[in-house]
């Protein structure tokens, strides 16, 4: 029959101590009770129980908050936002089995968790933790310090008679009621791990190995210790991400326990730990951390995808500079646009009131920029911040304005002004017209080395009236634009501009390698950026502002990066 059941079953993710911002000591009390869930299931959490210091005003707040959504919707006086929140909360809820629990102080000062079904009212809890001698004034105060209270062991069977997962909260560290070196006797301490109400020890070294651990000391060995005990790992999460600067403080779902269960319920749930078969629970080892996009994009720095606006106010000009960007990236290739973070490897500032800058940004791209674009708006959290993130297609209908006449594209890591070509580029492709031939037409030569694919190159130069003008290609996506003068350039055009009016090539100062050389190498805004040169018909064409990711076979040789042979 067990070996049955366990086919049937699946291993799930189970956090059992999370603290929300009912506990006095929580450590982040902007967060929502909507936010706690949501980073559950980032980080793939099956079950999750909130276990706040006695008290379970934090359950009970969000499941107000949920019936007074729902009591809305049956008058039909749902606000817009309301609406989303509960549709948040119902699909989350679906997929997150949430707890109610607490983290009972007993006499002493140990603690101890009690976890229950969500069919259990939150009244009954209540009055349990009356009876476990928590002061009516100290109910809702999620405190720690409650003053005299019932002892470990009253704590163990009350909570069991209830029909509640008896656990003992970080049993090997502080509070805990297996911490060694402590002032009590032997006795005490087997007592108080090897009682019967009991149900799990909740330990912090359960991935170690060793003699020493707390699940060796505990597996039945010892004489003096002979009923084996389960032992669990948990979050005890008092903030909803870990913080980088302090490991000890972790996230939602930063230390896990692994149940195998037949079905994600409270009552399979402590079926497991009332059981003997201590092969039902593991320590969840992820193969590595999951992937902080966010801080990817950040590392890599501002892109001709991606950009960084630390803030999104009006004073200063950032919400229009998250607009440009945004009308930029739909006519251009698409991209995402993050708010509350630059560009690096620092610590990201994030945003105060994260839902509050999703609603204006997402309000203001439907209002001032047309024809409408179809953008996602959401907050990602990456190390410890909210940080807004607009996702931006590249738009079916260009050319994509700012109040119907302000319009701009994008170029390598640069938002600008679109000029008259590019305009005219735009309204081609909406037409569906054949764009101009890319970069690359001198490909059917034979052994002739393609132009890189990244910077410009400044095709053709004309005086006029004492006016230089240039005819300027975007080696990117082949794009041509005439008529750029020095002064209407855009930062890598001025750059290529001021290169070839002010510092010509020079073939006997270049670094030849065939028939293409390199003429300097830059850093610019943390990327390498390369000056490079071509032989073509006793003429040189010369490509400014190469970056790496444009850079290819020969190429790639003559600057010393690994070869791409495509």
């Amino acid at each position: 029959m067990s070996r049955r059941k366990h086919k049937k079953s699946e291993w799930r993710r189970v956090d059992l101590h999370v603290h929300t911002p009912a506990s006095a000591d929580y450590l982040e009390p902007d967060v929502s009770y909507l936010d706690v869930l949501r980073q559950a299931e980032t980080k793939g959490l099956d079950i999750v129980a909130f276990a706040d210091h006695n008290t379970v005003a934090g359950y009970r707040t969000m499941m107000e908050e949920i019936e007074q959504l729902e009591l809305l919707e049956q008058l039909g006086r749902l606000r817009n936002e309301e609406e989303r929140r509960l549709k948040e909360y119902r699909r989350v809820r679906e997929r997150v089995l949430v707890l109610p629990g607490f983290e009972f102080t007993a006499t002493f000062g140990f603690h101890i968790l009690g976890i229950f079904s969500p069919e259990v009212d939150v009244r009954e809890l209540e009055f349990l933790l009356r009876r476990l001698n928590i002061p009516l004034d100290k109910l809702d105060a999620g405190s720690g310090e409650v003053g005299a209270t019932s002892d470990v062991l009253t704590a163990y069977e009350v909570i069991d008679e209830m029909g509640g997962i008896v656990i003992a909260a970080h049993a090997n560290s502080n509070h805990g009621v297996a911490m060694r070196r402590m002032g009590f006797g032997g006795q005490t301490r087997i007592a108080y791990t090897q009682d019967p109400h009991l149900h799990a020890l909740e330990v912090t070294d359960l991935e170690k190995r060793g003699r020493r651990t707390t699940v060796r000391f505990f597996d039945g060995s010892r004489p003096e210790y002979p009923r084996p005990m389960r032992c669990i790992q948990s979050s005890d999460a008092h903030r909803l991400t870990h913080d980088p600067s302090d490991p000890k403080h972790l996230g939602v779902g930063d230390r896990v326990t692994e149940v195998l269960l037949p079905e994600v319920s409270f009552a399979a749930l402590r079926e497991v730990f009332l059981g003997n078969d201590f092969a039902l629970t593991r320590p969840y080892r992820p193969a590595k951390a999951p992937l902080d996009h966010v801080r990817a994009a950040r590392e890599e720095g501002a892109t001709i995808i991606q950009s960084f606006h630390v803030g999104y106010t009006r004073r200063g000009g950032r919400l229009y500079a998250i607009l440009a960007d945004v009308c930029a990236f739909a006519n251009t290739n698409g991209g995402t646009v993050y708010v509350g973070a630059s560009a690096g490897k620092g610590q990201p500032n994030g945003l105060s009131e994260p839902d509050r800058a999703v609603s204006k940004i997402q309000g203001e791209i439907e209002r001032r920029i047309t024809p409408p674009l179809d953008v996602r708006v959401d907050v990602q959290e990456t190390q410890g911040a909210k940080v807004v993130r607009v996702v931006v297609p590249r738009g079916d209908d260009p050319p994509y304005a700012i109040d119907d006449s302000k319009i701009y594209v994008r170029s390598e890591a640069e938002t600008g002004m679109a000029v008259r070509d590019e305009i005219v580029g735009l309204v081609m492709r909406a037409r569906g017209a054949r764009e101009v031939e890319p970069v690359g037409e001198e490909k059917e030569k034979a052994g002739h080395v393609e132009p890189p694919r990244t910077g410009v190159e400044i095709v053709e130069s004309k005086e006029r009236k004492g006016t230089l003008y240039h005819t300027v290609r975007d080696l990117r996506n082949g794009n041509v634009v005439k008529s750029v003068t020095r002064k209407s350039a855009r930062r890598l055009w001025h750059y290529a501009i001021t290169q070839v009016e002010d510092h010509p090539a020079d073939a006997n100062k270049v670094e030849w390698r065939g028939d293409i050389g390199l003429i300097k190498r830059r850093k610019y805004a943390g990327r390498s950026r390369y000056d490079l040169v071509q032989r073509e018909n006793g003429k040189l064409r010369v490509y400014y502002g190469v970056t790496e990711d444009g850079i290819h076979g020969e190429w790639a040789r003559l600057v010393g990066l690994e070869v791409d042979e495509e």
